[in-house]
Order: structure tokens, then sequence, then C-alpha cells
């Protein structure tokens, strides 16, 4: 199962115990998969979603909330065969009105099928918006692997409830933003703390330590191949300037002789070549009387402009 599909899974078992937060889930839900039909025989209110798991937290709902009995029943999609479609029809027209009147749905004025949330008084409360947010992901939502990414999304058929969508996710101090993707409008967070706080305020707690976990694994793999690259970095670094100060050093030698050079000079000359792996600090411990890695560097650069000079004078380069 997908992470997402995890955290599906774990939110279809949370029922809230107070009506007005079950109201404001079923609004979210219903909002996104519900549409009414209207046939002569009279309307037909039909909730159909491709995952099972909505299916069942949308009937539960129903069944606590309104006290409605009804069956979910399960249909092969005509376009994508082998994809099951779960619906659930309400046709008894008392209990379409009582649903719409209690979650505040409406049809919408351009598509007279599809149904609205007029009035956002059904998420006023913070319980409730936790509620409606959780209901909205379940029904449109999904939240990307996140061993390969952060991103969590929430997709609205128009612009107007993904912007009902952003503010009550936004009262959260969570930065929601809006992406239009072909006819739809996608209400996204891409910031993994941020997606740790989607999971908190949904109440996803279970999903959001797992997240955690990983995002610190990641943190420390990420921490240590730094650091890893730092040292390596380094590491080739000193290696190059110890290859360049033999270079310096053997030109020296071969043109000049160590006995022409000051004691502090042909002391670091012959350590470094007898050494030629030691670190600077190594270098200075070993002289008599003990330099610190600022002296040492500083006689290796009088080695190294002397050896430039050499070359420039003599075309003296060591073959």
């Amino acid at each position: 199962m997908s992470f997402s599909g995890m955290v599906k899974e774990e939110l279809s078992r949370q029922i809230g115990n107070a009506r007005h937060c079950r109201i404001a889930e079923l609004a979210a839900i219903i909002g996104s998969c519900g549409r009414m039909g209207h046939f002569p025989q009279g309307d037909i209110l039909k909730i159909q979603t491709e995952n099972e798991v909505v299916a069942r937290k949308c009937f539960t709902l129903l069944q606590k909330t309104f006290n409605i009995e009804t069956e979910i029943s399960v249909r092969e999609n005509s376009h994508l065969k082998r994809v099951k479609v779960y619906v659930i029809e309400i046709s008894e027209p008392k209990e379409i009105q009582v649903i719409l009147q209690a979650l505040k749905l409406t049809t919408d004025s351009v598509d007279h099928g599809t149904l609205i949330v007029a009035d956002m008084l059904v998420a006023q409360q913070n319980c409730c918006k936790r509620a409606f947010i959780r209901g909205a992901f379940l029904a449109s939502g999904s939240i990307s692997d996140p061993e390969k990414g952060y991103h969590f999304e929430i997709v609205c058929p128009d612009v107007r409830r993904a912007e009902q969508l952003q503010t009550i996710i936004r009262s959260f101090s969570v930065d929601a933003k809006i992406v239009q993707r072909k006819k739809s409008h996608v209400v996204y967070v891409k910031e993994g703390a941020q997606i740790v706080d989607m999971l908190a305020v949904m109440e996803a707690n279970v999903a959001l330590m797992d997240l955690e976990n990983i995002r610190i694994l990641k943190e420390m793999r990420n921490s240590v191949n730094r650091k890893v690259n730092c040292e390596t970095a380094n590491i080739n670094k000193t290696v190059n300037a110890a290859v360049k100060q033999m270079e310096d050093i053997k030109l020296i030698q071969q043109k000049l002789g160590f006995e022409q050079l000051n004691e502090g000079l042909a002391q670091i000359a012959e350590l470094r070549m007898q050494y030629p792996e030691a670190t600077l600090k190594e270098l200075g411990m070993m002289l008599s009387p003990q330099v610190g890695k600022s002296g040492v560097n500083h006689r290796l650069r009088k080695l190294s402009a002397m050896a430039d000079e050499l070359r420039e004078k003599q075309g003296g380069e060591l073959l």
C-alpha cells in the first residue's frame, strides 16, 4: 500500500464524537464526490468514489450522523476497465433534504449536478476545520512517498472550492498554495515540516510519526553525505597541496641544494620530503622548536615562491 493509501486508511477509522465535526467531514466528502441526479421518478443523491475507504467512511458518517441506512454498490468504471467504483445512492426526498440542509450543500449554478458548500458555517470551529480538511483529503487528496519527496495536495473542481479549502488550511498557519492543473485547481503543500503539520491537523498521528522518522533518517543521511563530501574535498586539497610542495622542494634541491636555504626553510623542506603525507600541524610538531600551522604554511609558501622564481628564470621544470 502506498503512503497516501496508509494515511487514508488511518483517517477512515477516525469517527468524531461531535455531530458538528461529522457534518463538516461529510460536507467535504460529498461536496467532492457527490452529485445530484434529476430523474422523472425523482432526485437521487449519488456519492461515487474509486476508493473503498472513502465509501466506507461516508457510509459510516451517514449512518451515525443522520441514522440513514443505505448500501454501497460496487460497479466497474466504464472508461477504465477493472477499476472498481463504489457508489452510495440516496433517493428518499426527506433524507436528501436533511443531508443537504445540514451540510449546507447546494447545487452548482453552472453544473446543476455538482454540489458545493454554500455556507462555511459548517467549518467554523477548529475541530470542524480539521474534520473538513480530513474529508477533503480522503475524497480527493494525495501525499507522495516521503522517501522520494514531499508533496501534499487536494484536487478541487473549481477555484472557488480551492480558495475555500486554502483559507481553512491557512488558518492552521500552513502556507497552502493553489495551482491550476487542466480543468482542476489543486491546493498543495510542498515543504516537509508543513506536511507534518497537515498530518497533525488531520489527526493522522501514526502517519505523522512515520513521516517524522523518515525525515530524520533523510536529514541524517544528508548530513553524513555533506560531512563526507567536505572531508573528501579537504583531503583532496591537502594531497594536491602536498604534491605541489614536493615538486617545489625537489626543484629547489636540484637547482640550489638545501645548503643554500636558511635553517628554518631547510628543516621544513627536509621534513616534507621525509613525510609527504604529514599535515601542517604534524610537520610543525616535528620541528625544534615546534612551530604552529601558520608558521609551517608560511615557510612552505616561501619555498613555493622560490620554486616559481626558478621556473621563470631558468625554465627549471622537474621532469
